[in-house]
């Protein structure tokens, strides 16, 4: 085999450069393809690779730099200290992602990494994604996968220009109702509320969102099933909510209001409502209705904030559930930024379930959870959260003890520290 040396290479390029810049290109800038990929190059010269197929790779090199330019990669690590007051937490109150294996030690939550192509707000036909992947303890809660690693979210976005321009998600996108979200790092608090525990989580399907005026938004969807599972099918005997047409489908909506600024103080607040209803649990194979009602309301401090959220889940019975079973929160928020470092954030909330709809739970209970928020470092999420529930229904016991005795206690005290780093 033929290896090149240093006088066969300036050959080589003298060639290509007789053969592909003349009548074309200045020598000059060929000089600079050149350096792109030399071997490529001295391939091209002795006619083992065509100049068109070295050109069309660099237009398509061009093309995939062009197109990740716009592309972003943010994501956070979030951790957590709990404690617990007492001995024997092997039965906690039912807090979303707190389950009994975080009481009492260190806590590696969850990891998150979003690879995202926003819209071009300049673009009338603008196209973009959105990947969410994660890490931890807190996903298979969450539940688009079973393990706790994979894709949390996932969808295109689109644009068409009808009107001010309609919005779409097509793929697995986050439950439109609620006061807050998954991610705790977008929340008030280190741990949710049971108006959360009420919620969907995730859709597989299509939502468009269209903003009426600018204080007027509204949304619309549909979607396989209430069940965060990606992909998650009510006809199939492996799905969660079996027994319905292929043709049965989730559907969403929902209404966002914002305070005009004539309107003093409260210019800037929101008023949100949403509706969903679809079938995807194992235990309800009829269809099953979420309410959802929030507010955030500025005040005439600056520095203070109040929220409200009311949530409501009901299906018509089977199986397990007796017809008319229903649950529903009422919760409210409160925000005061003392520095521009240091907030104080509280929350109350009232649980009331007619015939056990959420799982673990009391029928009745009250919490109510006390933050004090602290940036000391850049990047940093750090909180120190004081929570409190309450079993309010006065019937047996549901906190407590250990793993082979009964719950002893209806008050449950818990201590958090939570540390996010964002990136």
């Amino acid at each position: 085999m033929h290896r090149f040396g240093g006088a066969d290479k300036l050959f080589l390029f003298a060639e290509l450069k007789k053969r592909y810049v003349k009548n074309k290109h200045t020598f000059a800038g060929e000089e600079q393809r050149m350096k792109m990929n030399q071997w490529t190059l001295g391939l091209a010269a002795v006619g083992l690779v065509s100049l068109p197929g070295v050109v069309a790779a660099e237009e398509a090199s061009q093309h995939l730099l062009t197109a990740l330019s716009s592309t972003t990669i943010s994501g956070f690590v979030d951790t957590s200290a709990n404690w617990n007051f007492g001995t024997g937490n092997a039965n906690v109150p039912a807090i979303p992602f707190i389950p009994a294996g975080r009481a009492d030690g260190f806590n590696l939550n969850y990891v998150q990494v979003t690879i995202q192509k926003p819209l071009d707000a300049q673009d009338n036909w603008a196209a973009g994604y959105r990947v969410d992947l994660g890490y931890g303890d807190d996903l298979p809660l969450f539940g688009t996968t079973a393990g706790n690693t994979g894709i949390k979210q996932a969808y295109v976005a689109l644009r068409a220009p009808v009107g001010n321009g309609i919005n779409f998600k097509v793929g697995v996108f986050d439950s439109i109702i609620g006061y807050e979200t998954f991610e705790r790092v977008n929340n008030p608090h280190y741990s949710h509320s049971y108006g959360y525990l009420l919620e969907p989580t995730s859709h597989t399907g299509v939502l468009a969102s269209y903003q009426i005026t600018e204080l007027v938004g509204v949304s619309a969807g549909v979607a396989n099933s209430i069940a965060p599972l990606i992909n998650n099918r009510t006809y199939l005997g492996t799905g969660l909510g079996v027994g319905h047409a292929e043709s049965y489908k989730t559907t969403m909506g929902s209404l966002t209001l914002k305070a005009p600024d004539s309107w003093g103080f409260l210019a800037g607040s929101a008023l949100y409502g949403g509706i969903i209803n679809g079938v995807g649990s194992a235990a309800l194979t009829t269809a099953h209705q979420n309410y959802y009602a929030g507010a955030t309301l500025n005040t005439p401090w600056t520095a203070v904030k109040v929220g409200f959220a009311y949530d409501y889940a009901g299906n018509n019975g089977v199986g397990a559930k007796v017809a008319g079973t229903h649950a529903y929160t009422i919760g409210g928020y409160v925000s005061v930024k003392a520095t521009d470092k240091l907030t104080f954030l509280a929350r109350g909330e009232h649980y009331k379930d007619s015939q056990g709809l959420g799982a673990g739970l009391p029928s009745r209970v009250v919490a109510g959870t006390a933050t004090i928020q602290y940036d000391l470092w850049a990047n940093v999420l750090s909180r120190l959260e004081f929570r409190w529930d309450h079993q309010a229904d006065g019937t047996g016991r549901y906190y407590g003890s250990n793993a082979a005795g009964a719950p002893d206690r209806r008050n449950a005290l818990m201590l958090a520290a939570n540390i996010i780093y964002k990136f």
